[in-house]
């Protein structure tokens, strides 16, 4: 049985907390595709110790959409533990999980997210206050470093360890790298070497072959998927099928796609409203045609929806070309 502490899962590919993209809508699909395990998008522990609204609608976990965890951020040991236990109250989460690596200016001039790499003692502090705190299993989301010249990754994740988290999830690659370049997964492979607890890899994970590969060559026991999710939640069902063995599902055709991103839009607009989601949506839609040759029509079109009539007119004024 795989286990994050006290937590059973059926599966080793999970869906990364991505802000703007992880929210009820979306990881409701990823879990119906096979996602062993969904993230919330991250939430300021500050702002849910405020009573912020806005902050924890951002937590909404609809009945059934489990299991799931509650992606917390901030740099306060007390705020920390109490914002875990707000998120706890109000998503009912299966797990915490405590962003260390968010590579995002706003978050780090804060000293949040990745800027704790540069402050261990104080990340200490943090996770035991937390695991003080709560009685799910707690994790810690982190990166290879802060750059190239300060890869703590190891010895960050041992850290961890010894302040109680169970299990720990690392992008191989460094705050100052951002999202460019290729992750390294050689640090996530040296990483699970040296502690004991679960470790979820996390990098450049974009089809089932690439799952498969992250985690037989880090002999990581879990990964995550986050980029590779956007547009794609089918992801989840490949790479599970290349984990077994078994034959790979092929992509569904466009309309196909397009129809699944428009049953999540519909469910976003119940959640948030109609014109907030399709908002959203227009960074969303044209990811789902990714692959697509000659599809800059259709992608600038979604661009600039507002209302979920005007995404279906859409799909049926390019029916002939999405066959």
């Amino acid at each position: 049985m795989l286990r994050i502490g006290n937590l059973s899962l059926n599966g080793r590919v999970f869906l990364a907390p991505m802000a703007g993209v992880s929210d009820a809508a979306f990881r409701s699909a990823c879990l119906g595709m096979g996602a062993a395990l969904v993230y919330t998008e991250m939430v300021s522990a500050m702002a849910l110790c405020y009573k912020d609204k806005k902050t924890g609608r951002l937590l909404y976990v609809p009945e059934g959409d489990r299991p799931v965890g509650a992606q917390i951020f901030g740099h306060e040991p007390s705020v920390m533990a109490e914002g875990a236990c707000y998120a706890l109250e109000i998503s009912g989460a299966d797990l915490i999980d405590i962003n260390m690596g968010c590579p995002v200016g706003k978050i780090v001039k804060s000293g949040d997210g990745s800027a704790l790499m540069q402050n261990p003692d104080l990340a200490f502090d943090i996770i035991s206050a937390v695991r003080k705190a709560v009685s799910v299993p707690v994790t810690v989301k982190f990166r290879k470093g802060w750059d190239n010249g300060s890869i703590n990754a190891v010895s960050f994740a041992q850290m961890c360890e010894q302040a109680g988290a169970d299990a720990v999830a690392v992008h191989g690659r460094t705050k100052k790298a951002m999202y460019g370049g290729r992750a390294d997964w050689d640090i996530i492979r040296e990483l699970t070497a040296a502690v004991k607890i679960p470790v979820i890899a996390n990098g450049d994970v974009f089809d089932g072959a690439d799952a498969t590969h992250i985690l037989s060559y880090t002999n990581a026991d879990f990964c995550m998927i986050g980029r590779g999710a956007m547009g794609d939640p089918w992801i989840f069902s490949r790479a599970n099928a290349a984990i077994a063995g078994s034959e790979i599902p092929p992509l569904p055709s466009l309309r196909e796609r397009l129809e699944t991103a428009v049953i999540i839009l519909k469910k976003a607009a119940v959640y948030k409203g109609e014109r907030l989601a399709c908002i959203e949506a227009r960074g969303h839609l044209p990811r789902y045609l990714r692959g697509a040759q000659h599809a800059s029509s259709i992608r600038a079109r979604f661009t600039g929806v507002s209302t979920i009539e005007e995404v279906n007119k859409i799909i049926e004024e390019f029916a002939d070309y999405l066959k």
